[in-house]
């Protein structure tokens, strides 16, 4: 094999085409370290010298010193953002955000950038290097557990930790005076119901499908299943607006929007954070922030969250 050019160097689209794989995976690739990359402006670039010796290694088998990981950066991140010195901070709830700003304050140098992904998209996130924490309440029918059964499922070989950020009620919003009566989870299953649901991989959803399972209720047996909005308020909205019967959310929503709430589970709301040589400090950031009296105090103002839990370590890879 020739030398490669110094002078030649590739973009992340070029390397993409080159290697045969998604943008995604060469900015996971540049994440680890496996491939070593520059900023110049707002692309990041590849000399050929580099891209060659990744190769190289891949064709041996064997294992060349790791260099020091450059942070990558999402597709829709890319123009202008470097994460060296930021955060993605990935999930839905006004916790996360009060979380974020205590981040920022610390002193740490680095910035939290938020993404509102739902709990299953944003472990997916994680998995592709494009998010270093995130929220999850994500229920198992089998095992009627929170969380859990989901992140070691999708972690597989990573080294991470998983932290109670809060409880929440989770239940049905259904039209004031309740007056199709719904009271279980089976009783979306009724004929004539209409459904307002919840985005793909949000917690809310999977909640649903697992409730609709356990049950053995067809999705498809049920009118608007495919009709979908991004959060708890515009779900309330449509069933306070006469557009459906029944959605699944917290409780929180419904004390701002005039339906009523159907309560019918705990749900376990969870921090995932990964384990790496550089995050350490974040972690007990982010630890010694969810025991505060400070950051309680706060989210009890907002109310509608159980905090007996707040700060637990649930779970922790060696």
């Amino acid at each position: 094999m020739s030398n490669p050019d110094n002078s030649v160097s590739y973009t992340t689209e070029e390397i993409a085409q080159l290697l045969k794989v998604s943008k995604l995976t060469v900015y996971d690739l540049i994440k680890k370290g496996e491939i070593r990359a520059y900023r110049v402006g707002r692309q990041m670039r590849v000399d050929a010298v580099d891209l060659s010796a990744y190769k190289e290694r891949l064709k041996s088998g064997g294992d060349f010193p790791t260099r020091q990981p450059v942070q990558a950066v999402s597709e829709e991140q890319a123009p202008g953002l470097s994460r060296a010195s930021s955060i993605i901070i990935s999930g839905q709830d006004l916790s996360l955000d009060i979380l974020a700003n205590t981040i920022e304050d610390a002193g740490l140098g680095v910035r939290p950038l938020r993404s509102f992904t739902g709990s299953l998209n944003s472990l997916i996130k994680m998995v592709q290097g494009e998010a270093d924490i995130v929220s999850t309440h994500l229920f198992d029918g089998e095992t009627k557990q929170y969380n859990l059964p989901y992140i070691t499922r999708l972690l597989t070989g990573q080294s991470y930790l998983v932290v109670n950020l809060l409880g929440r009620t989770a239940g049905m919003y259904v039209q004031k005076g309740n007056p199709k009566e719904f009271s279980t989870w089976s009783d979306i299953g009724q004929p004539g119901i209409r459904l307002i649901n919840r985005e793909k991989g949000s917690g809310a959803r999977v909640l649903l499908d697992e409730q609709l399972r356990l049950a053995g209720i067809a999705p498809s047996a049920i009118k608007g299943y495919e009709d979908e909005e991004l959060n708890h308020m515009a779900i309330a909205a449509r069933i306070a607006s006469g557009q459906a019967d029944v959605g699944v959310g917290i409780e929180k929503a419904s004390r701002l929007i005039d339906v009523e709430f159907v309560p019918l589970i705990q749900e376990q709301y969870d921090l995932v954070l990964l384990k790496t040589q550089d995050n350490e400090r974040l972690r007990d950031l982010v630890l010694e922030t969810l025991n505060s009296q400070n950051f309680q105090e706060k989210i009890s103002a907002i109310g509608g969250y159980d905090l007996s839990n707040t700060g637990s370590i649930l779970y922790e890879t060696p």
